[in-house]
C-alpha cells in the first residue's frame, strides 16, 4: 500500500494531529506529548486509548496511550502503528533479556531488583519491580492499567523469570489529575490504592531485606539505590555512621557489612523504623544500631560532631515546578548542618531523587552548603541509580537520581 493510500485509509485505532510545529520533539523519540501540542482528534477518544499519532502534514509518527491531561500522550512506538499487545510483549521480552545480561535473573545473591522502568524500558507509564518470585506492578497510566491482563501474563508465564505472583497498585489516578502542575513528570505524589501491609522477604548482594510491598513508598523498597549501597559500604569501616532519612535502613544494614563501629538510623516515619530495626536484626545482631523517629531537619542541627560518615538520602523535595526553589533550599539545609558537624576527613553522601532538579543544579545546592558551613569539601564520586533503571538517550527526564560522595576536610 502507498503512503498516500495509507494515511487516506480508515484507521483502526483513534487519531490525534499535532499542531503545526509541534512535532520535533516526537520525531526525536521523545515519548510524552503534552497536551497543548494536540491538534484534531478523530475517533473516540478514552483515556487509557491505544491512540495513533500523526503530524500536521498527515505523516504517521508512531501511537501511545491517550492521558486527556497534562501528558496527553505516552509514545509506545515510532513509526508504522503495531498491534499494541504483541508490542507490549516484546518490550517486556527485551526488558527481562536486559535483566538476564545485567545478571540479575538468576542471581544467588540478589533477587530484589527492577524489571521494566518505564520510559527507560520503552514502556511508559509501566513500573515493575521483582523480590523473588513476586513482581509489584505500578500503573502510572490508565493505558497500562487496561493492560494489567495481559502484563500479568506474560510475568507469570515466563519461565524465565520464576515469578509466581504480581501485585498491581494503581498510581495513575493522582498523577493524571495532577500532570499539568507537575509539568507533566511522573514524580507527582502517589494515590496508592490503599492495601493491608504485606512484607515480604528478598535479598540484595548478599544481604536479606524485608519490604512493604502493598503499603510502603514506591514498590517497598528503593531499589534504585543498589549499587550506591555498596558504595557506602566501602567506605563504612571503622566509622560512626548517621543514615539521615533512613526508611527501612538499607544504607545501614550495608555499612554495618561494610565494618561501621556504630550507625544511628533515623526517619519520620515509625513503620519505617520498625522494618529498619528488622533489617539490621536480619543480618547482623549484638551491633550498635539506634534507631530513632523523628523529623530529619530538626535531628541534623542537634546531631553531635561524632559522625565521620554521614548519609543523606531524603524523599523528593521538589515534586512540581513551583516546589523547585523550596526544594533546592531543602537540600541546601540539609546539606549544611551535616558539613558543619561531621568530623575532619569524614564522608559525606548526598543523593536527590527529584527528576525536576538536574545533576548540575544539585550539585550548585551542596556546594553553597559546603561554603555555608565553611567546609573544604572534595568530590570522591558522582553516583546514579542502579543499571536496572536504565534512562532512554531520548529521555533524559529519567535520570532522576543524583548523588555525590564527598570528604570533608
Amino acid at each position: 500500500m502507498s503512503a498516500s493510500a495509507l494515511m487516506n485509509s480508515k484507521p483502526s485505532h483513534p487519531i490525534v494531529t499535532l499542531k503545526q510545529g509541534r512535532d520535533v520533539s516526537v520525531r526525536r523519540r521523545h515519548p510524552w506529548i503534552f497536551s497543548g501540542a494536540i491538534g484534531e482528534r478523530q475517533g473516540t477518544l478514552q483515556r487509557g486509548c491505544f491512540v495513533e499519532v500523526r503530524g500536521k502534514d498527515g505523516a504517521i509518527l508512531g501511537a501511545g496511550h491517550w492521558g486527556t491531561r497534562g501528558i496527553a500522550v505516552r509514545m509506545l512506538s515510532f513509526g508504522a502503528v503495531r498491534d499494541e499487545e504483541s508490542l507490549i510483549n516484546e518490550r517486556l521480552a527485551a526488558a527481562v533479556a536486559l535483566r538476564r545480561a545485567l545478571g540479575l535473573i538468576g542471581s544467588k545473591d540478589t533477587s530484589g531488583f527492577r524489571l521494566v522502568h518505564a520510559e527507560g524500558d520503552g514502556l511508559p507509564g509501566l513500573v515493575i519491580d521483582v523480590y523473588g518470585e513476586l513482581a509489584v506492578v505500578q500503573c502510572h497510566s490508565a493505558g497500562m492499567w487496561r493492560l494489567r491482563e495481559t502484563i500479568s501474563a506474560y510475568l507469570v508465564g515466563s519461565a524465565q523469570i520464576g515469578l509466581s505472583e504480581t501485585i498491581f497498585r494503581r498510581v495513575e489516578a493522582q498523577l493524571e489529575a495532577s500532570s499539568e502542575e507537575n509539568g507533566g513528570t511522573d514524580q507527582g505524589n502517589e494515590a496508592v490504592v490503599p492495601e493491608p501491609s504485606r512484607v515480604v522477604s528478598f535479598s540484595e548482594n548478599g544481604l536479606r531485606f524485608l519490604a512493604d510491598v502493598t503499603s510502603g513508598q514506591k514498590t517497598g523498597f528503593f531499589l534504585d539505590q543498589r549499587v550506591n549501597r555498596q558504595k557506602i559500604r566501602a567506605y563504612a569501616s571503622g566509622k560512626h555512621v548517621l543514615n539521615a532519612f533512613c526508611y527501612t535502613g538499607a544504607f545501614s544494614v550495608y555499612a554495618f557489612a561494610g565494618g561501621a563501629e556504630s550507625v544511628v538510623s533515623v526517619d519520620a516515619s515509625k513503620a519505617a523504623i520498625d522494618l529498619c530495626r528488622q533489617n539490621v536484626v536480619a543480618n547482623f545482631a549484638g551491633v550498635d544500631h539506634h534507631s530513632e523517629v523523628a523529623d530529619c531537619f530538626s535531628y541534623l542541627t542537634q546531631i553531635p560532631d561524632t559522625f565521620d560518615l554521614i548519609v543523606l538520602d531524603p524523599p523528593a523535595f521538589a515534586k512540581h515546578q513551583r516546589a523547585i526553589q523550596r526544594g533546592l533550599r531543602g537540600y541546601e539545609t540539609i546539606n549544611t548542618l551535616a558539613l558543619k558537624k561531621i568530623k575532619p576527613g569524614g564522608i559525606l553522601a548526598s543523593f536527590s531523587c527529584s527528576q525536576l532538579i538536574s545533576r548540575e543544579v544539585f550539585r550548585d545546592a551542596v556546594m553553597r552548603a559546603a561554603v555555608n558551613a565553611g567546609r573544604f569539601v572534595r568530590v570522591l564520586e558522582v553516583l546514579h541509580q542502579a543499571p536496572c533503571h536504565p534512562t532512554s538517550i531520548f529521555h533524559p527526564e529519567g535520570e532522576y537520581l543524583k548523588g555525590l560522595i564527598m570528604v570533608v576536610e
